[in-house]
């Protein structure tokens, strides 16, 4: 008996999410650009923010390589 496996062809995109901890929701804060999202567990926000990734992709199929990406992030010091 031959068994035929085929297997379905994925593209993987990579995305950077800011996270923040919120003491006035008391949530953790994910944003990424152009959209953001919250849980109450860092597990809880990550399936969030692969949910609206999910929805932002299904809406800008044809744009997917022209989406934001991470660069860096700043630290900025001011006197207060």
């Amino acid at each position: 008996m031959i068994l035929e496996m085929r297997s379905a062809c994925f593209a993987f995109h990579s995305f950077t999410a800011y996270v923040e901890w919120d003491p006035e929701t008391k949530l953790y804060v994910g944003i990424i650009p152009g959209a953001h999202t919250q849980g109450a567990t860092l597990d809880e926000l990550n399936a969030n923010l692969k949910e609206v990734l999910s929805l932002c992709l299904e809406e800008n199929k044809e744009e997917v390589n022209y989406l934001p990406h991470f660069v860096g992030l700043q630290q900025i010091e001011i006197a207060v």
